[in-house]
């Protein structure tokens, strides 16, 4: 499948049934457009089986509470609906996005509570993120803007108005020829690249953010299970970057990044060592199994 996304073969989960993929449209006077109010979920197919399905049904339920709206379906309702638009793609390998907003109603403010809350899904193929990053290592330019604050913005929930900063810094790398941005939080601790978590090696042992201001990915939390599995230390802990020279390997973690070593992150160079290949192959075989 090629072409803008909007402009493609396939169907598209819309509200309880499958409408044609070009016919996945919303009006202009859509709330979440205007005033952010989204949730969404990224997963991937693997072999024909969403990895983790339920537990992003889950989430994205929880990331609507959040923002202060509730989805109209069940998590078994999302679970079938996901199934049944991965069956119609006909892929085996697959990217599925879930998305639900407050759409278009009597209410045109800032509040919108009598506004229907909408859902939809759909499915696309979708390689390697970052590219050939995914061997070599990508490269990180490290961002202006900050994770806010818990006290700010629901920092915890999968929400579209969290990735604005996201957009913005990723085109600000991009045009230095880098893979990504690193973000600092509202604190200066490290903390996540614009749609992945961050994992940082020294002397055999495994550090990364706590996640007490941004989203603990669930690609996150399986890598750190299986490394602790695998008898490796985790520190899950504030991380200041004056210590970045003194880590020796790193990766990203996200369903979209998959494991993807870094090779550089502004001045600071990390080798794509053995604990990074040997996470990466091993993820890649456990949502294969």
């Amino acid at each position: 499948m090629v072409g803008a996304y909007d402009d493609r073969d396939g169907h598209i989960w819309m509200d309880g049934k499958m409408v044609n993929w070009r016919d996945a449209n919303v009006h202009i006077l859509t709330h979440a457009m205007h005033y952010a109010s989204s949730v969404f979920e990224g997963e991937r197919a693997y072999g024909g089986r969403i990895f983790k399905s339920r537990e992003h049904s889950e989430r994205l339920k929880r990331s609507a509470q959040m923002i202060d709206f509730e989805i109209p379906y069940s998590v078994d309702e999302i679970e079938a609906a996901k199934a049944e638009v991965l069956k119609s793609s006909g892929l085996e390998d697959a990217y599925v996005r879930a998305v639900a907003w407050r759409g278009v109603g009597e209410d045109m403010g800032v509040a919108s509570a009598r506004n229907p809350v909408r859902l939809a899904i759909a499915a696309w193929a979708w390689g390697a993120y970052y590219g050939d990053a995914k061997m070599k290592g990508a490269k990180l330019d490290i961002s202006k803007w900050k994770r806010p604050s818990p006290e700010t913005i629901p920092v915890h929930a999968k929400a579209a108005g969290l990735y604005m900063i996201c957009t913005m810094s990723k085109h600000a790398a991009e045009a230095k020829g880098c893979s990504d941005a690193l973000f600092m939080d509202y604190r200066g601790y490290v903390a996540e690249a614009t749609g992945a978590n961050i994992f940082f090696v020294k002397d055999g042992e495994v550090h990364t953010p706590d996640a007490d201001c941004f989203l603990n990915g669930i690609t996150r939390q399986t890598v750190i299970a299986m490394l602790k599995d695998k008898g490796v230390t985790v520190h899950e802990r504030h991380i200041m970057p004056e210590e970045l020279e003194g880590f020796e390997q790193c990766w990203l973690t996200g369903t979209a990044a998959e494991v993807t070593p870094v090779g550089q992150i502004s001045d600071y160079t990390f080798e794509v060592g053995a604990m990074t290949r040997d996470i990466a192959d091993s993820y890649e075989k456990l949502v294969r199994s």
